[in-house]
């Protein structure tokens, strides 16, 4: 019977040690969303956290120094690497989605200083919530920078 007190106490502190688990994986879990998908659903996911995706509209960005507040918009651009290389490559969606007049489009705030990448058709990857005002706000923000698929990009005419 000794055996027994060993076993049962042993299992009560495995399923104390997976409920933890369970628990806070749920709590941390963050939902990776485009820029459509949170307009749709935007009632919703306030205050939840998200990854979001989407091409930066360069003459958005605004910055202050003294406050390290950065404020810009993202375009929506779709997750779906298939789609985004049907489309012509991912500089090219970039490009587009920035361009587009009707797409879905989100204000993003930062704090921190300027990243050098942040500009013009660049992918921001944001971690952050939607306040109930509507913005963004990022915690962590990673950009990709366009020039490095310009080759992608056709030839504009001057006109």
């Amino acid at each position: 019977m000794k055996n027994s007190k060993f076993i049962i106490g042993g299992l009560f502190i495995l399923a104390a040690v997976v409920y933890l688990i369970a628990s806070s994986t749920q709590a941390s879990a963050e939902y990776f969303m485009t820029i459509e998908e949170v307009r749709e659903q935007e009632s919703e996911i306030v205050g939840k956290s998200l990854r979001i995706s989407g091409a930066v509209l360069g003459d958005t960005i605004d910055y202050d120094p003294d406050t390290l507040t950065i404020t810009f918009t993202v375009a929506h651009v779709t997750g779906d690497n298939d789609e985004i290389e049907a489309n012509g490559g991912l500089a090219l969606v970039l490009y587009n989605a920035v361009r587009e007049e009707g797409t879905p489009r989100l204000d993003v705030v930062y704090n921190g200083p300027m990243p050098d990448l942040l500009q013009n058709e660049a992918q921001a990857i944001m971690t952050g919530y939607i306040d109930a005002d509507g913005l963004f706000y990022a915690d962590e923000l990673l950009l990709k920078c366009p020039t490095k698929y310009e080759e992608a990009v056709p030839d504009q005419s001057e006109g």
